[in-house]
């Protein structure tokens, strides 16, 4: 016997269909995220050229970027705990992720504190910096309260290693936002 799903206008789907759907929406949505964030690269080059300003922070623009690859790292090892039942794994990797995306959140925050004054967002390269910089860590919190929810799902048992797709969807959309970084960190810190 197959499960089916109901949907508003009554047709039945099985699971793997509704799982192929999900995926497949999934991916359109990091495709057109993809065309904002290449946008902002456009625009950076554009109205920059290859000019970095000199007192952007390179130590805490790498430190940044180190936390956040590793959080990639924790991130995947979530999804393949998850997938194997190891709900213990899990959990713990969750939380390591969590708490590498909010460091590296604050890192952010405070880079912009420093950078206010060296160059204001009323500055051409200070409009760019901040405008990607935000916009990612816009990206990050979405990304934060995801792997939250699905954390708090994991505790309370409501995540099977049969029915994984809360946990890859936050995953990929993790994933997803470092990559964005690994684009946006040479265009900011490194070009010159």
């Amino acid at each position: 016997m197959t499960a089916v799903t109901h949907t508003a206008d009554g047709v039945h789907e099985t699971p793997e269909k509704r799982l192929g759907i999900n995926q497949l929406g999934m991916w359109l949505f990091i495709l057109s995220e993809s065309m904002l964030f290449a946008g902002l690269l456009m625009v950076r080059f554009s109205l920059l050229g290859t000019e970095i300003h000199e007192e952007v922070s390179q130590v805490i623009g790498l430190l940044i970027t180190v936390i956040l690859l590793f959080s990639s790292y924790t991130a995947f090892s979530a999804e393949r705990a998850a997938a194997r039942g190891d709900l213990a794994g899990a959990k713990r990797n969750l939380l390591l992720t969590l708490g590498l995306g909010t460091v590296f959140t604050a890192g952010v925050a405070f880079e912009w504190y420093e950078a206010l004054e060296a160059f204001p967002p009323s500055t051409t390269f200070g409009s760019v910096f901040f405008t990607m910089t935000g916009l990612h860590a816009f990206h990050v919190l979405t990304g934060l309260v995801m792997l939250a929810i699905v954390y708090r799902r994991v505790k309370r048992n409501q995540l099977s290693s049969s029915d994984t797709w809360p946990m890859e969807a936050s995953v990929k959309y993790w994933h997803f936002v470092d990559v964005v970084w690994v684009f946006f960190y040479p265009a900011l810190y490194l070009i010159s």
